[in-house]
């Protein structure tokens, strides 16, 4: 199969969160099974002398609006996998991916340029353009209207993934005279119409051939409003095209034997690296120096979606506790000065690293002892699997993919494999805290509970295989 998977960003180009990480992943190992796919993502402003060594196919314009907009089409040919890349300075030169006042313009013009784009891959044509979330969305809705009847468009199958629910690429009205398409068919509730201006996202999920998220119990939750955010009765009426298919992490990248990032090295027969690498850590942040003070670690976007907000009700009483936190990652700067705050008046119990710095999250993953995820909700959730590759103990919410990966601990059964709590509030979340802290002293208990979450199987490859045979259903589909 020839798939063509689109996405705003991807490992190691760029990467802001779980996306990029799968954008990098799930591709590489498909391409391992066998199947020719191929990525395409703008070409933001990279400076790596690798990536820059990449081929021009070809140079053409498309359209917003009235405007003629130039476009380049490049191709990169790095560790087997094969990239392309649409390029216009104006829209993907700057400092990052996203959060620009003009985005709804910029995917519209990525999601136009990728699809003319198609017409000079010269030896690769799609069978299957594969989308993700709402920067890619309207390459669906574009496909259709645009190439409806031309070849080889007609001919490609579309798939939706939905990676966040909450993003949905909401804007007005007005942004309908970049598409070019006439409003009476286009702007109306069957379609883009949502809350009085469009949602790229809606329009992908009216059209694309079949819909899918990261997680099974995700992809049940979005047929509620608490959610889907206004785009429930879409997925129920499009139910019997929905699928769940859960998340994977890579095992060479994330290997606490053999990553050169980490302090030391250990295995889950051999885990006193891992103490080491906690010294060290500790050391390094001016935190008080101890193997036996748990250190939890949040590794994370600062959003309320990702439940920061109890954390920020607990802080006075985590400070009460004897433990130790360590913050990575970024984003709501109340959030952030929150943290900042707290590091500097408690700084041998709280430290933080903002921005979020990949290789620096992997020596914290390996030389914490707990992670912390009580999400709003989450699709699927690429912390807790990294962390129980690394023997870090999870403390989740019992929502989406945390819920399909983490089992709650029972000690007289011996079952579970981390600690879960299940209504949105602050005092359940600490009520598993201090359980986990109970446990955590009982030291031959808790290297049962490390060794079980470092036995368990989270690569793509069982993942990757139910993505070929959504394929193949996606491929005998007819519209």
């Amino acid at each position: 199969m020839n798939i063509l998977y689109a996405v705003a960003e991807a490992y190691p180009f760029v990467h802001t969160g779980g996306l990029g990480e799968v954008a990098y992943a799930l591709p590489k190992a498909l391409r391992e099974m066998g199947e020719d796919i191929r990525v395409i993502l703008p070409f933001y402003n990279f400076k790596d002398e690798s990536i820059r060594r990449r081929k021009k196919l070809a140079d053409y314009e498309t359209y917003i609006g009235w405007r003629k907009v130039p476009c380049t089409l490049s191709i990169l040919e790095l560790e087997g996998m094969t990239y392309y890349f649409i390029e216009n300075p104006y829209y993907f030169h700057r400092e990052g991916p996203y959060g620009y006042y003009d985005d709804g313009e910029r995917f519209i013009y990525f999601s136009k340029a990728v699809l003319e784009g198609i017409k000079y891959l010269k030896d690769f044509v799609p069978d299957i353009l594969h989308c993700n979330d709402w920067h890619t969305a309207l390459m669906i809705s574009l496909k259709d209207a645009y190439y409806g009847g031309v070849e080889p468009y007609s001919s490609i199958k579309t798939l939706y993934t939905i990676h966040n629910m909450l993003f949905q690429g909401n804007y007005g009205r007005e942004v309908m005279d970049m598409l070019g398409l006439p409003e009476e068919k286009y702007y109306t509730e069957d379609f883009f119409k949502h809350h009085g201006g469009i949602s790229f996202m809606k329009g992908a999920l009216v059209s694309a051939d079949i819909i899918n998220t990261v997680s099974k119990s995700y992809s049940k939750e979005i047929t509620k409003a608490y959610y889907a955010y206004g785009l429930e009765e879409i997925i129920k009426k499009r139910k019997k095209d929905v699928y769940g298919i859960l998340n994977g992490i890579d095992y060479e990248d994330y290997n606490p034997e053999k990553n050169d990032e980490l302090y030391f090295n250990y295995s889950e027969g051999d885990l006193e690296g891992k103490v080491q690498n906690k010294l060290r850590l500790q050391q390094e942040l001016g935190l008080e120096i101890g193997e036996d003070i748990p250190l939890i670690a949040i590794i994370s976007r600062l959003s309320s979606q990702k439940g920061i907000d109890l954390i920020e009700e607990l802080m006075p009483d985590f400070m009460k506790e004897r433990l130790q936190l360590i913050v990575v990652g970024g984003g709501s700067e109340s959030y952030e000065s929150m943290f900042k705050y707290y590091s500097s008046k408690y700084p041998e119990k709280v430290a933080v690293r903002f921005p979020f710095n990949r290789s620096f999250s992997k020596k914290a993953y390996a030389s914490s002892d707990m992670l912390l995820m009580p999400s709003q909700f989450e699709a699927c959730g690429i912390g807790q699997l990294i962390a129980m590759r690394y023997g870090t103990v999870p403390i989740v919410r019992k929502v989406g993919g945390l819920k399909d990966t983490v089992k709650s601990y029972n000690p007289y059964r011996n079952t579970g494999n981390g600690f879960v709590f299940t209504e949105y509030n602050s005092q359940e979340l600490f009520h598993e805290i201090k359980r986990a802290l109970r446990y955590y002293k009982d030291r031959e208990l808790w290297k049962k509970i490390i060794s079980k979450n470092m036995q368990l199987n989270h690569t793509w490859e069982a993942s990757a295989k139910e993505y070929i045979n959504l394929y193949k259903i996606l491929l005998k589909k007819s519209k």
